[in-house]
């Protein structure tokens, strides 16, 4: 039986002095669920945010194994949250069951996948250069360097992903990974959720004895400007939209001591198709592709939102049964009926505009998303236009038909910058389009080839980021042990006798971590 207060997590304690209170609706039928949630006052954001202060110190210093400890006992947590959670997540979001339990594991596997960053020391970065004194001129001293975490993060919760990019997702394994305390701004799409997986975190800390303000959550709307604000804070983690995360980057900027902000924020995605792929397999891709614009009622961040080839008859073909394909797709329950209207709104702004046209889909009403397929002159994106670089969030993508190859070149080359882009294509056409891979590596963090971009794996070489507008920072991502490092810093060691320097930086390298010593790589076994 789930046990929900709605209280915010402050200091290992659950605080509730605020008198603006919340409800969490069912995403499918509207009504509000018997959850009542407290905002947090000004005074509560600053105890949250004093709290991972207070916690930092112990945390960041603590072994890299009794973190990774700690994020193995979060992820036994959240496997163990039942049946009567995953009803509760599917009533707030209206995503299936299915997706929730996938999602619950890959929650769960962040944690374990960062745990083993951990124990195998990477993340440190360790680099020695050893004293030279009898260099000449002027003798080297000894110079050691590794990585500590930032200090106290904010993250900001997803409204499509409430479990992987959320409470315990990514950016909160990441940043605790590091030894940053969190606190968690909670989305109002699903509080209830977010609560369950808080306690799963709590009950993990107090098993594996983490300090008082290791993890730290808060309700309400408005409370993410006093918490960006707030001096303890040391840098932000967020996934959402380009306005929501543009405000949260001023808002970092212009404190008395600026932050980095780590925002995913806007990607339209686009898929590139060549003409030996359109010959060999067009109605295959065709297919597959709708079946990537509305998965998940095409509420994910890496949706392909813009296809573009070169004008051909085979290209005509394949719009037609791409047009057939999507409008053959049922209409979809959205997150809540917030995304609903932005939807229908995206929707309305393409459907103005005279140099796009609409090619399938049924008229969107009702509470449902219904998927679409536009066509839009090449000259929008050559002319500047922004409205085919804004993301559509839900169920739709715009065909692009370009002239020649110089006019596909000039097309991409005006594309913002993407957490995706795609090349669906034969060897053939690789070799003869073999500049585009260059171009399209300039605009994105993730450059596919025959596949779709729907579906991010969390692993060691994955990159979910990109050039802004997709990201605030193109040097991080938010997916895959990359991530960890958008939440440290480099310290460099002068001149230390080897008993006090950190253990992975000693000459014995207790934790048998690689480092780079004076240029070469190497690796110390554990005595």
């Amino acid at each position: 039986m789930l046990s929900i207060t709605g209280h915010n997590y402050i200091g290992g304690e659950r605080r509730a002095a605020g008198s603006v209170q919340h409800k969490s609706l069912d995403a499918s039928s509207g009504e509000a669920l018997p959850y009542i949630f407290t905002q947090a006052t000004p005074e509560e954001v600053d105890a949250a945010a004093q709290s991972a202060a207070a916690a930092y110190p112990q945390f960041r210093n603590l072994s890299a194994v009794r973190r990774a400890e700690f994020l193995e006992a979060i992820a036994d947590e959240i496997d163990a949250l039942g049946d009567d959670f995953i009803a509760l997540v599917t009533r707030e979001t209206a995503l299936p069951a299915g997706r929730i339990q996938g999602e619950r594991g890959r929650t769960s596997g962040q944690m374990r996948l960062f745990a083993k960053v951990l124990r195998r020391g990477d993340f440190y970065g360790a680099r020695i250069d050893r004293a030279l004194p009898d260099r000449q001129p002027m003798p080297r001293p000894d110079l050691r360097q590794y990585q500590i975490g930032v200090g106290p993060v904010a993250v900001f919760g997803a409204s499509n992903f409430p479990l992987a990019f959320s409470t315990g997702g990514g950016d909160t394994a990441s940043a605790l990974a590091a030894g940053c305390p969190v606190v968690f701004k909670a989305h109002s799409g699903h509080m209830a959720t977010a609560e369950c997986v808080a306690d799963a975190i709590i009950r993990a800390a107090e098993k594996t004895g983490m300090p008082k303000g290791v993890f730290n959550m808060i309700f309400g709307s408005g409370v993410g400007e006093a918490l960006v604000k707030h001096p303890a804070i040391q840098a932000v983690g967020f996934t959402g939209s380009l306005k929501g995360g543009r405000a949260l980057c001023d808002l970092a900027a212009a404190r008395p001591q600026p932050i980095p902000v780590f925002a995913e924020m806007s990607s339209v995605n686009p898929v590139v198709i060549l003409p030996g792929a359109l010959q060999a397999r067009g109605t295959t891709v065709a297919q597959e592709l709708a079946g990537s614009v509305v998965l998940g009622c095409g509420q994910f961040c890496t949706n392909p939102g813009l296809v573009i080839g070169l004008r051909s008859a085979e290209f005509r073909a394949f719009t037609e049964k791409l047009g057939e394909a999507i409008a053959a797709q049922p209409a979809q329950t959205m997150l809540n009926a917030g995304t609903l209207r932005s939807y229908t709104n995206g929707l309305a702004q393409l459907q103005a505009h005279p140099k796009v046209s609409h090619l399938a889909g049924a008229e969107q009403t009702g509470n449902q998303g219904v998927p679409q397929l536009f066509k839009a002159d090449v000259s929008m994106l050559l002319e500047g236009d922004y409205l085919l670089q804004e993301e559509v969030f839900g169920p739709t993508t715009v065909v692009v038909e370009v002239a020649d190859r110089e006019e596909l070149t000039r097309a991409l080359q005006s594309m913002h910058g993407q957490l995706t882009a795609t090349l669906i294509a034969e060897r053939d056409d690789l070799l003869a389009y073999r500049d585009l891979l260059s171009l399209l590596e300039e605009k994105a963090g993730r450059v596919l080839l025959n596949g779709y971009p729907t579906g991010v794996e969390v692993c060691d070489a994955m990159v979910h980021g990109g050039p802004y507008p997709a990201t605030s920072d193109a040097r991080g991502t938010s997916v895959g042990t990359l991530a960890i490092n958008r939440f440290l810093r480099p310290v460099c060691y002068q001149n230390y006798p080897n008993e006090v320097l950190p253990e992975a930086l000693q000459n014995a390298n207790p934790l048998g971590i690689q480092r780079l010593v004076d240029g070469t790589h190497t690796r110390e076994a554990l005595n």
